[in-house]
């Protein structure tokens, strides 16, 4: 089969798509490819995001592949941005399924777990596969594609002949890999598949602030799952959708959480590859890193015996970071700690997150990670349920005081597969009319208003706050003072992009 990884890159990031946009490896089409050659099944990758081909160049290049099954596997550089990948897949997939229609198209990914009968009924859509999809997948590979589909578990196909009105139907769910069967059923990343223009991976870049606003940095770069899921349930979040084992319509990634991990052998194993391919700057894409020492540990510390020297950066929630194991990720090369403070006011914070966010001093972790050598990105949300300007202006203020490294900051949406997305929708709150609109930095992103704020309000703050940070002279010092004067002037040149907002009224 041939996985296909699409290009959403110009809709999604707009002007900063062309230069400061990050280019991630297609970490999910890299797992379910190597997890399908273990099987011995043929695969291949067409990565049109690393190649930036146009949709005529890669329907010829799909159709020069002959494929027996074309799976676009939809996932994103965030998390949670899944829909967003559904703007150039698509795109593409509909043009493929004009010029070759009996080409069989299969759809994988979060968003497809999180609404498996609306991508099913896309009229370009063969096959989807559900949660993660891997078990399905295999399965499916094994049938001719036509006949008894329906005992297949964990696939939505199209049920009828060609020359009638096919019947989405959706089959009962297959499990997700279990713990215990990692790293046989998943055994890794078929890193060889990626195109390249002179060496391994040079066709993607680093975030340019995990390249220390370098741009010279920011090549040749790879991320890497250790873990798959998260044990918190926050309202904002639908990560966990993938887990999902059952087909109800109400079912949301808060009732499908938990997480698996890969033994710290067969991750260090993938990482002194890496190394060998000469890549220094690595993404630990896991949502919760800094959660179990239990798998951290060992891990880090094979890394320092290997001795592999890579500039790496991990996820974290502020009040996950155990001080006492800071010095550890600064030795195996974790360098930037990506922090989720998410919003200034404690009441927002808890709200969105089920409670389950504890109460903690955020000024004494950023001191403690920063006095340890280690950079810190901070994220941070405005818009959720509770904000008032007042509360969004005490989350920048905090984002100012702090003046870390670097900030995200976005405007809350209800996103498929969340449980804000099925609350926005039993609320009757106005929601995106298209994958673009799901879109933290697109033209038409439409973020939710909130009980005082409107989605308009919520999306200029947003921006104003972007600007405000990245323009603020003591941030501009902080970036001088620690990675030199020219990447001042590229942090600098980057705040001159600025983003046009349908909602704005641009």
């Amino acid at each position: 089969m041939l996985f296909v990884n699409a290009d959403s890159s110009l809709q999604a990031y707009q002007g900063l798509a062309k230069t400061y946009s990050a280019i991630e490896p297609p970490t999910w089409a890299l797992l379910l490819a190597q997890s399908c050659r273990a099987k011995d099944f043929g695969t291949a990758i067409l990565d049109c995001d690393a190649e930036k081909l146009p949709l005529s160049e890669a329907v010829n290049r799909i159709q020069s592949a002959n494929p027996r099954l074309v799976v676009f596997v939809v996932y994103g550089q965030n998390p949670n941005s899944g829909t967003t990948g559904m703007i150039g897949a698509g795109a593409l997939a509909k043009e493929l399924k004009q010029h070759h229609p009996n080409l069989p198209i299969c759809f994988v990914g979060s968003h497809t777990s999180a609404l498996p009968m609306e991508v099913l009924q896309l009229p370009f859509v063969d096959f989807v596969l559900l949660n993660e999809g891997v078990y399905a997948l295999h399965n499916l590979l094994r049938t001719d594609l036509r006949s008894d589909l329906g005992a297949v578990k964990g696939i939505g196909y199209k049920a009828g002949n060609s020359g009638e009105t096919r019947r989405a139907v959706l089959n009962e769910p297959q499990g997700v890999v279990p713990q215990d069967r990692m790293d046989i059923d998943m055994p890794g990343y078929a890193w060889d598949l990626l195109p390249y223009r002179s060496r391994p991976l040079d066709m993607y870049r680093a975030h340019f602030w995990h390249a220390e606003f370098d741009h010279g940095k920011r090549t040749p770069f790879a991320a890497i799952y250790t873990s798959l899921g998260c044990t918190f349930a926050c309202d904002f979040c639908m990560i966990n959708i993938v887990n999902r084992v059952d087909n109800g319509s109400g079912i949301d990634a808060a009732q499908s959480r938990g997480m698996r991990f890969w033994s710290a052998k067969l991750i260090a194993g993938e990482l002194e590859k890496l190394a060998k391919m000469g890549v220094e700057t690595v993404r630990i894409s896991d949502e919760m890193f800094f959660l179990n020492r239990k798998y951290y540990e060992p891990l880090l510390g094979d890394i320092i015996e290997r001795d592999l020297r890579l500039r790496m950066w991990a996820y974290a929630r502020v009040d996950t970071v155990r001080h006492e194991y800071i010095d550890l990720f600064r030795r195996a090369g974790i360098n930037w700690l990506a922090l989720g403070i998410e919003a200034g006011n404690q009441t927002v914070r808890q709200e969105v997150s089920k409670g389950s966010f504890q109460e903690v001093n955020i000024r004494a972790v950023c001191d403690k990670v920063r006095a340890a050598g280690m950079n810190i990105i901070s994220n941070y949300i405005f818009g959720f349920p509770d904000d008032t300007l007042e509360t969004m202006e005490e989350t920048l203020d905090l984002a100012l005081e702090l003046n870390t490294e670097m900030a995200n900051m976005y405007p809350c949406q209800a996103l498929p597969g969340s449980p804000m997305y099925h609350m926005a929708k039993q609320q009757g709150w106005k929601l995106p009319d298209s994958y673009s609109g799901y879109a933290f930095l697109s033209y038409d992103s439409q973020p939710l208003p909130t009980k005082h704020v409107t989605a308009a309000e919520v999306l200029r703050f947003r921006d104003e706050a972007w600007q405000k940070y990245f323009s603020n002279p003591m941030y501009l010092n902080l970036v001088e003072a620690k990675f030199g004067e020219k990447e001042r002037v590229n942090v600098e040149a980057m705040a001159t992009v600025r983003l046009r907002r349908k909602l704005l009224g641009d």
